[in-house]
């Protein structure tokens, strides 16, 4: 039903994903690497992997598609409460810091890790080198917490142009994965993206300001923002201001 891509095979159009009625909407083909090359050939065209141990590399497109507008990101009066005691933390020289791509793989492994209630993970090891392929080629950054030397939360993506692709977080304290990632999102607005893809559609991005939106409409603003130049200096900017 779909087709299986070598090394050298181009992906097909996105209007090829299967639908509900397939009964895996989104899958649109199987098979070929995670090389730097393939994966940016999938992101650049609204494609991403997602799949299991023991099953062959899957592509996919989803319609509706989970994106993020970074000036609707949702910060709760509890997030702003522990985002102003880390950044006077920063100020202070305290325990807290907040870095970009300082230990990306580590992020990625930290996503990998079993979570607390037992399930599993889709990051292999192939996912974790071809990211951190990825990274070393600067289009795949992490935003990481740092307590007293740990790093207790992160998030990563791919970035291309001013498109950003959001692909996991992890969190070893209370909102920590969503302080990485408010870092974040307040860093890639100032920068001029204003959409984040989130691929599928959760109740916890929903909760931080997510929105399916159309495949077709997804593509169209895709098509322009990788077009654009990249973002050239990843330094993490205080998401709010905190009080005197």
């Amino acid at each position: 039903m779909i087709p299986w891509l070598d090394r050298s095979t181009p992906f097909p159009d996105v209007s090829q994903a299967l639908t509900e009625a397939d009964g895996a909407p989104g899958l649109l083909a199987a098979g070929a690497d995670l090389s730097p090359w393939r994966l940016l050939q999938a992101y650049q065209r609204g494609i991403f992997p997602w799949y299991s141990e023991g099953q062959p590399i899957l592509w996919w497109s989803t319609d509706p598609r989970m994106v993020l507008y970074t000036e609707r990101f949702k910060i709760s009066p509890s997030l702003r409460k522990t985002l102003r005691r880390i950044q006077k933390s920063r100020e202070a020289g305290g325990p807290y810091q907040v870095r970009f791509d300082s230990a990306f793989e580590r992020v990625v492994r930290a996503c990998a890790a079993p979570r607390r209630d037992g399930a599993g993970t889709w990051i292999s090891e192939d996912i974790v080198q071809g990211y951190a392929g990825l990274h070393a080629s600067g289009h795949a950054h992490s935003a990481e917490l740092w307590r007293d030397g740990e790093l207790v939360g992160g998030a990563y993506g791919v970035s291309i142009g001013r498109m950003f692709y959001g692909e996991s977080m992890f969190a070893r304290e209370t909102d920590a994965s969503k302080v990485a990632l408010a870092y974040l999102v307040h860093f890639l607005k100032l920068n001029g993206v204003t959409m984040v893809d989130c691929q599928q559609e959760t109740e916890h991005l929903a909760s931080l300001g997510a929105t399916p939106i159309s495949r077709a409409e997804f593509m169209a603003h895709l098509s322009s923002a990788v077009k654009l130049p990249p973002i050239s200096d990843w330094r993490p900017v205080d998401p709010v201001q905190a009080p005197a």
